[in-house]
């Protein structure tokens, strides 16, 4: 005659069980962040590739984030646009899980959540100053090449970005771009250790960050901050893969970015 397993018994299994889970539940998120975080640093790697490409048919131009004309009712050309003939993968326009999608035009520009820097726009009507470009500035009367990238190792132009859902078409969401100047400024009036506005959570829709508490009462062009969403703890450990102007990429949390210096953002 089979003996059944006793009360005791069946209460050590399922302990044994809720001990394994509790052990292996934290190892499948790290696995799983960690091949999000790498997912979107070969995406962005690419996208790097193809500045590079681009530039080198355009006397070393970077490509602008967003080329406005002289007639103001005409819709600015953005980046994903000037980059069309180098990349046939519209996916790697997209962090993982970001419910986000491609900017075809300037119409969608608030669905990307990869973003480029608005260091490199143009707009023929700016008076921002290279060297002491003021907060909300969008780009410059000239393009931007790579010869002014002085440090180019240090020079960061791509990240991570706050972008709304692709079906949602009001909020003040911009994540094609990150803007440079719109952060901090460096406590020692280092104009290139300036700051966009960074974080890892939303400052579109979210408040409390310790910089910006009240962020999403700003103007949608005056925030256009880096999303450090990759395992976000709301504490600024939440990381992005940065691409620099020499085409290397490294990853970093929200935390250490916001170190003056860490990246050169403002290269003009």
């Amino acid at each position: 005659m089979k003996k059944g397993f006793t009360l005791i018994e069946l209460l050590v299994v399922i302990a044994i069980i809720a001990i394994l889970a509790a052990i292996l539940f934290p190892v499948f998120a790290q696995a799983k962040t960690a091949a999000k975080q790498a997912q979107s640093l070969t995406h962005m790697r690419e996208l790097s590739l193809s500045v590079m490409i681009y530039a080198g048919d355009y006397d070393d131009n970077f490509v602008p984030a967003s080329a406005r004309s002289t007639d103001p009712s005409i819709d600015p050309i953005i980046w994903t646009q000037g980059l069309q003939p180098y990349v046939k993968n519209k996916q790697i326009f997209s962090a993982p899980d970001s419910n986000g999608g491609y900017a075809e035009n300037w119409a969608s520009r608030r669905h990307q959540s990869v973003g480029y820097s608005d260091a490199t726009g143009v707009d023929p009507a700016s008076t921002a100053v290279v060297g002491n470009a003021p907060a909300g500035t969008e780009g410059f009367t000239g393009s931007a090449n790579f010869s002014q990238a002085e440090f180019v190792s240090q020079t960061g132009l791509f990240a991570l970005t706050a972008n709304a859902p692709k079906d949602v078409t009001t909020t003040k969401h911009r994540g094609y771009v990150f803007n440079p100047y719109n952060g901090l400024n460096s406590p020692d009036g280092d104009y290139y250790k300036g700051l966009p506005l960074i974080s890892d959570r939303d400052l579109v829709v979210e408040t409390g960050d310790a910089n910006y508490p009240t962020s999403p009462s700003l103007s949608a062009g005056a925030l256009k901050p880096i999303y450090a969403r990759i395992g976000s703890d709301k504490k600024n450990g939440g990381r992005t893969p940065i691409v620099f102007a020499d085409g290397h990429a490294k990853v970093y949390t929200a935390k250490a970015l916001n170190g003056f210096g860490t990246v050169i953002w403002r290269f003009r």
